[in-house]
């Protein structure tokens, strides 16, 4: 039998390997901006809450009691760094910039790196820094400026 003729044979084109999209580098307003503090501050709360009620159905009490005993700061940053290191690798988004139709992008336009994001979710901790973005005049706060990334509106 020929393969030519075989219904099982798969068929055949020639696929070149393109480059990802990019996005055009427009950085997204300083409304926007906000919008994502308050939604992703709304996302960490959820988060939070989701844990401690799984901690409480797996451990009852002994898991919340440990839960209290961790330094608010040290959950804190924890919780930070689950929520935005997660969505955003593998996104590129948090809650607030899916609703916002923004995105994390590097300065060429296309997906931002792991290195880049765990940058970003670091540099959160900075003191003030979620309003950094309000007295730089180009609006990109220091979360975005130290690991080279922007947020840019897609939709």
């Amino acid at each position: 039998m020929n393969d030519q003729y075989s219904p099982y044979t798969p068929p055949k084109s020639h696929v070149e390997a393109q480059p990802p999209e990019s996005i055009e580098v427009v950085p997204a307003g300083k409304g926007l901006r906000i919008a994502n503090l308050f939604i992703d501050y709304i996302g960490l709360m959820i988060l939070g809450l989701i844990i401690g009620l799984a901690t409480y159905v797996l451990f009852e009490e002994r898991g919340l009691a440990y839960l209290e005993s961790i330094p608010d700061l040290v959950y804190g940053a924890v919780l930070t760094l689950l929520y935005y290191v997660t969505l955003e690798a593998t996104t590129g988004r948090t809650l607030g910039k899916l609703i916002t139709g923004t995105r994390v992008v590097n300065e060429d336009g296309l997906p931002a790196s792991l290195g880049q994001i765990v940058g970003r979710s670091f540099a959160r901790m900075i003191p003030f820094e979620a309003f950094s973005f309000l007295i730089i005049d180009n609006g990109r706060g220091w979360h975005d400026s130290i690991p080279k990334t922007y947020v840019v509106k897609v939709r």
